[in-house]
């Protein structure tokens, strides 16, 4: 019924010369490509070029840009979207109905496309946008493959060249993940789907899971994000991973009260790392139905919030660590885990490092998932809300240092002046206050309307990381939220939701109708201002050979419902950064990264500044301004010589589109149309 499939291939003739992925240390390469989502599959982001760098940074020119208004029936304004780059040819998803495309590298024209048009599947899904992009195979003897997850949940095996489905993979080409789940789905209303790509390696596919945000469940029941693999040829699947032990498997008796049965989500929704040497592939799976009331779900419940590592061929629990115990804060860990090859102690061992939304980076020996640096035990606050039952510990990492701000304190509010202050000071007391794991309240308890907390340092951009110095990067934001449950039985059978309604009580501290609330966080106010003291979007470097930071900047210009705020006038203001999420690109001789959000110019221009950072330093080295914010995370590539930058970029009134950058400019010849800069 929803086999329906439309794909158009335009032939062209390209013509590449020693195409290959170059090697570190490599002089004046002429071809480097990006051939997995995050560069490679210890997912660094990093490139070992440096024709762009920063003495030629700001004169950067369009090479080319690819517009995806036309993939759909009204435009994407959030593409998020890392390109792959294979053999000359960019691979990507784009538009409303998730199409992949191909695209030259050099001009931006599109050489095919491919859809899946799903109907009611597709537009009850549990996922809409347009995905974060493709996964690519080859055997390395002329069979080349493209594999993407449609809006409705079906795994999709393309021909790299043609974009026709493979025939002997799945059924034609398709392999609906709604089936062969262990669990019954409805194949059009099932709650699982995926905005991440697929991961290949070896010869298996990798697919994750995710599900309806958990802000408000509407039941304690839901369907289970397991993981599976699958072979790369057939389509057959090699394995699966329940996220939530069955009965017999290690971790159900962390399920009290048979509440395993039941509950649903656990998925992995971000990126997933490998270390196909080690064959082992790293999990981080989210939390369980609800997010922030666990009374139906007592126990600590494993995996949720955890880092697994699981065997590459079969999918075997091989190590794990949970991260956060019987989680009531949506502290997901959605970021890709970063591998890398360190000295600690003066001894050379291999790590995978993982950012959380906690803000902390818990660093694991990859092989045996022993913590490199001890993470302790600590008390922390116990739950009032009734049926609830915390663990009276949580993990703390004793290094690296938190690289977010973590729980709100007083000394956290805005403080630009005494009257701010003040002001702040007000809100606050309404409202609890408290450190990391602080935990919700029962709107109205203690005379408060909800508790305060960071609910979201890194997300599923993840970091980047250089593999000559050992220091990784990441991209952070200081958001806030207001919890306060409430028992509702007309929107969920649970006994408790995040309500944090509407009237009187609350409406004037939320940032509902707040100018800029896009681009500064806004979920609690004070005038019109955010809650805690900038910055509200930050960089950090850390040096994994150390667990020491290196340094902390604030990223993004502070904003105009900022600076015209009749409370700041005659305040001199800071960089404060933005709120993203925003991922990072670490290159031979810079940290690239862009704004999210719109930026005005003096001239009246709006867009958004590419960045360019000194690595050692922070020290910013160049912009450039582009006619959008970045959505999807930046990638680079050499072909034939030279290289090119390349990122989506879309927003508020902004159809989604790829903009590609280059030392030279456009490499469309003269009256050549394509992908060509207007």
């Amino acid at each position: 019924m929803f086999r329906k499939s439309t794909w158009v291939k335009f032939t062209v003739a390209v013509v590449l010369a020693g195409a290959g992925v170059a090697v570190f240390g490599q002089t004046a390469p002429k071809n480097v490509e990006w051939r997995t989502y995050g560069g490679d599959l210890r997912s660094n982001r990093y490139s070992p070029l440096d024709q762009i760098n920063a003495q030629n940074f700001s004169q950067l020119k369009v090479a080319w840009r690819f517009k995806t208004d036309v993939f759909g029936v009204r435009p994407d304004f959030n593409l998020q979207t890392t390109p792959l780059m294979v053999n000359g040819v960019l691979y990507a998803t784009a538009g409303s109905r998730r199409t992949a495309v191909a695209i030259d590298a050099t001009t931006g024209e599109l050489l095919w496309m491919y859809r899946l048009d799903e109907g009611a599947r597709a537009s009850s899904a549990a996922r809409q946008l347009s995905g974060r992009g493709v996964a690519y195979w080859t055997d390395g003897r002329g069979d080349e493959r493209i594999f993407m997850v449609t809006i409705g949940y079906q795994l999709i095996g393309l021909d790299a060249k043609t974009g026709i489905p493979i025939r002997e993979f799945g059924q034609n080409g398709i392999v609906d993940l709604k089936q062969n789940d262990d669990q019954i789905l409805d194949p059009v209303t099932g709650e699982i789907a995926l905005n991440t790509g697929p991961t290949v390696a070896r010869n298996v596919v990798i697919v994750g899971a995710a599900h309806q945000g958990g802000n408000a469940p509407r039941s304690k029941s839901n369907a289970k994000g397991y993981i599976r693999g699958f072979d790369v040829k057939t389509g057959k699947r090699l394995w699966i991973f329940h996220t939530i032990p069955q009965p017999g498997e290690f971790g159900n008796d962390t399920w009290q009260d048979d509440s395993w049965a039941y509950s649903g989500n656990t998925g992995v929704w971000g990126p997933i790392s490998v270390d196909e040497e080690l064959g082992l592939v790293y999990l981080p799976v989210e939390l369980s139905t609800g997010d922030y009331y666990g009374g139906h779900r007592p126990g600590n419940t494993l995996f949720t919030e955890t880092l697994v590592a699981v065997d590459l061929n079969t999918g075997q629990r091989k190590w794990h660590f949970q991260m956060v115990h019987h989680g009531i804060w949506d502290y997901d860990s959605p970021p890709a885990p970063i591998l890398a090859d360190v000295t600690v102690d003066g001894r050379r061992i291999k790590v995978v490092a993982e950012a959380t939304k906690q803000g902390f980076l818990y660093v694991f020996d990859r092989e045996t998932g022993k913590p490199v640096w001890p993470i302790v035990e600590k008390p922390v606050e116990q739950s009032t809300v009734p049926g609830e039952k915390t663990s009276p510990t949580q993990p703390f990492p004793t290094k690296p240092p938190a690289f977010e701000l973590q729980g709100i304190q007083e000394k956290d509010l805005i403080d630009f002046t005494p009257e701010i202050h003040a002001e702040a000071l007000k809100v606050a007391s309404r409202i609890k206050l408290g450190p990391l794991f602080t935990p919700p309240i029962v709107r109205g308890e203690g005379g408060k309307v909800g508790m305060a907390y960071v609910p979201n340092g890194a997300n599923w951009p993840g970091g980047s990381f250089d593999p000559e110095t050992g220091i990784l990067y990441v991209f952070s934001n200081t958001l806030t939220r207001l919890l306060a449950l409430a028992h509702d039985p007309t929107r969920s059978d649970m006994n408790y939701i995040n309500s944090p309604g509407g009237g009187d009580d609350i409406s004037d501290i939320t940032g509902r109708g707040v100018a800029g609330c896009s681009e500064m966080p806004c979920a609690i106010t004070v005038k019109g201002l955010p809650f805690v003291k900038p910055p509200w979007g930050r960089i950090t470097a850390i040096d994994l050979n150390k667990g020491e930071m290196v340094w902390q900047i604030p990223h993004g210009e502070t904003i105009d419902a900022v600076k015209n705020n009749p409370m700041m006038k005659g305040v001199t203001i800071p960089r404060t950064g933005r709120i993203g999420p925003i991922g990072t690109l670490t290159t031979k001789t810079l940290l690239i990264s862009g704004e999210r959000g719109f930026t005005t110019l003096p001239s009246g221009q709006r867009g958004g500044r590419l960045y360019a950072y000194d690595k050692a330093t922070g020290k910013e080295l160049a912009n450039v301004f582009m006619p959008a914010p970045q959505t999807g995370s930046p990638m680079t590539y050499m072909l034939n010589g030279k290289q090119y930058l390349v990122l989506a970029i879309s927003g508020p009134g902004f159809p989604a589109e790829l903009i590609a950058y280059s030392t030279t400019g456009s490499s469309v010849p003269p009256g050549r149309g394509g992908g060509a800069p207007e």
